[in-house]
């Protein structure tokens, strides 16, 4: 495709999806909704385009990226599972649960997607849009969040052709994501170890429920999967947490009680605080307020995952 002419606008109809899905196997880049964020998609048995994946985000090459399965039977194409994996596919699959496996020997992905390590980070995606990708393409796509690296991830079309323009082919506009949070990603160790290396949509104490026992605290440096990086999800502004009000030069997010200039959720849902939380984070880097302040969440049930994506944009 002419870079000129990128990206391409493209319908979450089956004529534009089968037109991705060309891009795709052509090892292109297309931009595409997940229920978590919009990914930036390639196919994951081709060098190449996951090389073209690292260059558009200016990606650090260490850090790993999750593949796209259609189902069970996909992921046990590239990985090896266990009984405690298949359990979680069982009970969380389709939708946002990242599993971080044993590569399996002879696997059909790039060498890049795992960055060098044993494991894989594997989903199988709940989206309509992005099922109906994968099964066009007949491959399974990598896919991190579809912005530049570090900054704010997105939740709808134009947040992706604002930050990448045209380092990316086509977009498929399906319109805002519904969770809004990148998955929850969760390494099995051996024996009955695990532990949960971002949190995400899915609470560690769901994941206990199947596992039968409590997660084991995250101590490696190594990186091992996607946002484990200190500073990510970063607006490009100083970022004030827990604030109850604003200063003058501050653009301030609100939860609960706390009004702000905007706000996570009136109501102190957290499911909708967020949903709205990188999209509020976009309204603040465009606002004339040199700085962002947010209000406090509590940290229970999906309030874990969004301070984890607060915290680091603040670093």
């Amino acid at each position: 495709m002419n870079p000129a002419s990128r990206p391409r606008l493209l319908a979450s109809t089956t004529p534009d999806i089968a037109e991705a899905a060309a891009i795709l196997r052509g090892a292109g880049l297309v931009a595409v909704p997940t229920e978590t964020v919009y990914g930036l998609a390639a196919r994951a048995d081709r060098d190449e385009s996951v090389a073209a994946i690292y260059a558009a985000k200016g990606r650090p090459s260490f850090n790993p990226l999750i593949v796209h399965v259609a189902d069970l039977a996909g992921a046990e194409a590239i990985a090896l599972l266990d009984e405690r994996a298949k359990a979680l596919a069982e009970a969380f699959w389709p939708g946002p649960l990242t599993l971080v496996l044993p590569l399996r020997e002879g696997a059909p992905v790039a060498a890049a997607v795992t960055a060098g390590l044993s494991t894989v980070a594997l989903r199988c995606p709940a989206h309509p849009v992005m099922r109906a990708l994968i099964a066009e393409t007949g491959l399974p796509l990598a896919a991190p969040s579809a912005n530049r690296s570090g900054a704010v991830s997105p939740t709808t079309a134009g947040h992706v052709v604002a930050s990448l323009g045209d380092r990316v082919d086509a977009v498929i506009d399906g319109g805002a994501c519904a969770a809004g949070l990148e998955s929850t990603i969760v390494a099995l160790r051996e024996g009955t170890r695990w532990q949960v290396l971002r949190p995400g949509p899915i609470a560690e104490a769901e994941l206990a429920a199947v596992l039968g026992q409590a997660s084991e605290p995250v101590t490696a440096q190594a990186i091992e999967a996607p946002g484990q990086l200190a500073s990510h999800y970063a607006p490009g502004k100083p970022v004030r947490l827990n604030a109850l009000k604003a200063e003058p030069d501050e653009f301030h997010i609100g939860f609960g009680a706390v009004a702000g200039h905007a706000t996570l959720s009136a109501s102190g849902d957290l499911n909708e605080a967020a949903s709205r939380l990188y999209a509020l984070l976009h309204q603040g880097a465009a606002d004339g307020h040199v700085r962002i302040a947010i209000a406090p969440v509590p940290e229970t049930g999906i309030g874990a995952a969004i301070n984890d994506r607060l915290r680091r944009a603040a670093a």
